[in-house]
């Protein structure tokens, strides 16, 4: 019988405005991931770059590049290399005038696993996502990899329930929600820790109503206006937080994932079992008027 336990690990980093020298940060810490026994790892949003979402510039979009491109082809020689799977979080120019904010998985073989490009974008003060990024046209789907099969969403995903059921439907076992989110300057003081915590509630109800392991990796730093929260966290199919980073220091959050316990919370507490999907027609409406 296949080992059960997969050793999921998050990597935390602050960014510069040097892309190689974001890259050759993240290979670092893949590296040392690898070395502490990390099987499946995943980075932050958009890690090769500054977030470029504070204002809407035209010049930002140089950050942007192909899939297949320059990152992938270096992480995918690094998987390969480690035999480890990785989750790379991308500012794609899939053609011209059409980016997305993509997610790619590439298997501990060095191939392409799967791609997803984030669904859900949004439009708020310091994160103008609308103007750079068109919305996801794949869907949530599960990508199969050598240790685990793997929901992989991105940053405003994880305020979606939906998304989080269907790819538990489809048969995840570990969701992934690379992110980069953080304080606004001026609001930190008065609503910073109510923030964090809303964040992360969201994200182990997400764990608890599907069973399932969870995992989301967040930058850390301070670009403009914004902190980065950091608080990358894993929690498990109860929903209980078993490892979380710090609000300022880059570090790998490392835990072990015992895919058996899906199982054995799943029959404790029979969410998918109990579903009344006779019942839910009224949730592909926009509002029910």
């Amino acid at each position: 019988m296949a080992n059960s336990v997969v050793k999921l690990s998050l990597v935390q980093m602050s960014c510069t405005d040097s892309k190689a020298e974001n890259v050759e940060r993240a290979v670092s810490q893949i590296r040392q991931a690898a070395a502490d026994g990390g099987q499946v790892i995943c980075l932050q949003e958009l890690f090769n770059g500054p977030y470029p979402c504070q204002t809407e510039d035209h010049c930002q979009f140089d950050w942007a590049e192909t899939i297949p491109g320059p990152t992938t082809e270096r992480m995918s020689q690094l998987a390969a290399e480690l035999r480890v799977v990785i989750v790379v979080s991308l500012f794609e120019k899939r053609t011209a005038g059409v980016y997305h904010n993509t997610a790619v998985v590439l298997d501990a073989d060095g191939s392409t696993a799967g791609v997803y490009r984030k669904m859900h974008i949004p439009d708020d003060p310091l994160y103008y996502e609308k103007f750079y990024f068109t919305p996801g046209d794949l869907g949530f789907k599960v990508i199969e990899t050598r240790f685990a099969k793997l929901g992989v969403a991105v940053c405003w995903d994880q305020w979606f329930p939906e998304a989080a059921r269907l790819m538990a439907l489809a048969g995840a076992e570990i969701l992934l929600y690379p992110t980069a989110i953080g304080w606004i300057d001026e609001e930190k003081e008065e609503y910073g820790t109510t923030q964090y915590e809303s964040w992360q509630t969201m994200m182990r109800s997400h764990a608890i109503a599907n069973g399932l392991w969870l995992g989301a990796p967040n930058r850390v730093g301070v670009e403009g206006r914004l902190q980065f929260w950091g608080g990358s966290f894993i929690a498990n199919p109860n929903g209980k937080v078993i490892t979380q980073g710090s609000h300022e220091e880059p570090e790998i959050i490392t835990a072990d994932c015992d895919l058996n316990m899906i199982d054995v919370v799943r029959t404790h507490w029979p969410f998918l079992r109990d579903r009344r999907i006779d019942a839910y027609q009224g949730l592909m409406r926009r509002v029910i008027d």
